[in-house]
């Protein structure tokens, strides 16, 4: 049977969806984190969770292209987090007859994955959200489509591709995987809260990195209310504290086992941070994003969408020197202790007070 360790479990499911007897039940824990919780008289000790999990994965050297690119579209990268990239390999698969699953906010402004068919509703999965997804049944849903017959991009994190690849019984020519370069994923617990105590009126709409009030670098929250309002901070935000003071994220998060090179996706796509300090021509403020091509089927897919980019291919260590987060996780803010028993505790009027949150 799988041993649940928080310090390394990032949530992917994998081991819930594989098991044969339905012996793995994922349960919210007190800061909002979703982990396997084994029923025993139902386990039969087949070891396939175990060997299923993506932490015992083991790295493969490969062949890694870097590029910084971004959309010709300026309409749909200035309504991306970056460089509007991935909104060209998605039209390229529903131009395919395809579909698209990532990550989006339900109803209640929680993040899932969810399925795409048409550009319509690309906008739903389209830019960042700081919170971690609910994968829900997207492996499974995934898995109908590829044996259906249907090309399938799946964008997720680098444990949730991880997660999808060890679900999946074999490789798909069909299946295209992104996943991102990924700071750490807050908790969901402490996004419900800042809602519920900081936005308690009628939400129209949330973008994480709404660019309208300066540069791709100088990104703001957004939010929009039904009586016409609006609410746009960024760093003098609570949650952004949080999040950015690495306060809230997930145990794993602080002990990555997904930061590293060699990613089993076939492209990486992340803010291209320190793009001027390699090619300043290819930052108008407008958003660049850092293109890793990780696959030979990747790299066909670039031949057949470059038209729709702007794209220089960079060295790979220039560029991740920049964007360390691919490599290398971060440390617990000063006051994670104190805000993780907060959390704990639901004590979210103590929580949003300033003077707990890191300066």
């Amino acid at each position: 049977m799988i041993e649940i360790y928080k310090d390394f479990c990032s949530g992917c499911r994998v081991c819930e969806k594989i098991c044969p007897k339905n012996a793995i039940e994922m349960k919210e824990d007190e800061r909002g984190f979703f982990y396997p919780i084994v029923n025993y008289d139902k386990c039969v000790k087949c070891g396939i969770c175990r060997k299923k999990c993506p932490i015992n994965n083991e790295e493969i050297e490969k062949e890694i292209t870097a590029y910084a690119a971004y959309n010709k579209d300026e309409e749909i990268r200035l309504k991306s987090s970056s460089g509007g990239i991935f909104t060209i390999f998605a039209n390229y698969v529903l131009e395919n007859n395809g579909v698209v699953i990532g990550a989006a906010l339900d109803d209640e402004f929680l993040v899932e994955h969810i399925v795409v068919e048409n550009k319509k509703d690309l906008e739903k999965l389209r830019s960042s959200k700081y919170v971690q997804s609910n994968i829900k049944d997207s492996y499974e849903k995934t898995k109908e489509f590829l044996e259906e017959g249907r090309l399938v991009y799946f964008s997720g994190t680098p444990c949730q591709i991880e997660g999808l690849k060890a679900y999946l019984p074999k490789e798909y020519k069909n299946l295209i995987t992104q996943d991102i370069i990924c700071h750490g994923v807050p908790s969901p617990k402490a996004w419900k809260g800042y809602l519920k105590h900081k936005h308690n009126q009628n939400i129209k709409s949330i973008h994480f990195r709404n660019k309208e009030k300066g540069s791709w670098g100088d990104y703001h929250l957004k939010f929009e209310y039904e009586n016409g309002k609006k609410y746009i901070h960024h760093k003098d935000d609570f949650f952004m504290k949080l999040f950015l003071g690495d306060l809230i994220l997930r145990e794993s998060c602080y002990q990555c086992k997904f930061k590293k090179v060699n990613r089993v996706s076939d492209f990486t796509l992340a803010d291209f941070w320190g793009i001027n300090n390699i090619d300043k021509s290819m930052n108008d403020e407008k958003g660049t994003s850092l293109l890793l091509v990780n696959s030979n089927k990747a790299r066909d897919i670039i031949e057949e969408v470059s038209e729709f980019m702007i794209k220089k291919e960079v060295e790979f260590k220039e560029a991740i020197q920049f964007n360390l987060s691919m490599i290398k996780s971060v440390k617990k803010g000063k006051k994670f202790e104190k805000i993780s028993k907060l959390l704990e505790k639901d004590d979210f009027e103590e929580l949003f007070k300033e003077e707990t949150i890191c300066e």
